[in-house]
């Protein structure tokens, strides 16, 4: 019974003498825990010694303001706004112009009639000047119409068949064997019976008026020969042509439009 109050009295002890060691430390402790303190001492230490050096040394030398001089001032001006013309106003004036270009002289004769005024075709040379001609708008005036070959029913048929056999092979350009193809053809067609034993185209006239019944026509102009007739050309000292009449130009063994240049001796043809 004497060992339990003994017990206590020692915890007690122990708890007083912890109690009063704690309220010590707490009395010795700072109220508040400024950690930056130090940093922010030496920081105005600085700051001071720097405001005091600057102060002294711009008290020495008065402090001036610097000024520079301004210059002049550039106003920009905008550009006025383009106003957009309707395409009607553009196009007059395309026009206009296209119809002021001077225009270069050129040869009456060759320009005649047929042109009109204000319709003209601008272009630029190689030399690169800027010229005008006139449009023609019609035919030329004096174009070359070579009229048609009549039919005269008076003359053989067979003629008509054998221009249209000579034409049927003819070439483009000459081969100088004329009379050779006027044979070839006269005998196909049938209108003669054998073939003609002269060499140069300026006998065939005696020979098929001798031999196989042609009539020499009153025509002069080779134009004005019927359809199938032979056109015989020639002088006494050249070599000669012959030709048929076709209905749209001249046949012999290459085609044309018109007729020999030699002189006419005649036109033939068998009734």
């Amino acid at each position: 019974m004497e060992k339990r109050p003994a017990f206590l009295a020692f915890t007690t002890i122990s708890l007083l003498v912890i109690s009063s060691g704690a309220l010590r430390a707490q009395g010795l402790a700072p109220a508040t825990l400024n950690l930056a303190s130090h940093d922010q001492k030496a920081a105005d230490d600085m700051v001071q010694i720097i405001t005091s050096k600057s102060v002294q040394e711009t008290a020495d030398r008065p402090v001036h303001a610097v000024t520079k001089p301004r210059g002049p001032v550039i106003v920009k001006k905008l550009a006025p706004p383009v106003k957009k013309e309707p395409a009607s106003a553009i196009a007059a004036d395309s026009a206009r112009a296209f119809v002021a270009e001077p225009v270069r002289p050129m040869d009456q004769q060759t320009v005649g009639k047929t042109t009109k005024r204000g319709s003209l075709f601008s272009f630029k040379s190689p030399e690169g000047k800027k010229e005008s001609v006139p449009v023609i708008t019609q035919y030329y005036p004096k174009q070359m119409v070579y009229p048609f070959g009549r039919v005269d029913r008076h003359i053989d048929t067979r003629l008509m068949q054998a221009a249209s056999i000579a034409e049927e092979r003819a070439h483009a350009h000459s081969r100088s064997q004329c009379w050779h193809y006027v044979k070839e053809a006269l005998l196909a067609s049938g209108v003669i019976d054998s073939r003609p034993k002269t060499e140069l185209a300026r006998d065939a006239a005696s020979e098929l008026v001798s031999n196989y019944g042609f009539k020499k026509l009153s025509v002069n102009d080779p134009f004005s020969a019927p359809v199938g007739s032979v056109l015989v050309y020639g002088t006494s000292r050249s070599v000669g042509h012959v030709e048929f009449r076709t209905r749209d130009g001249f046949v012999s063994d290459f085609r044309s439009k018109t007729p020999s240049r030699r002189p006419l001796l005649g036109v033939y043809a068998k009734l």
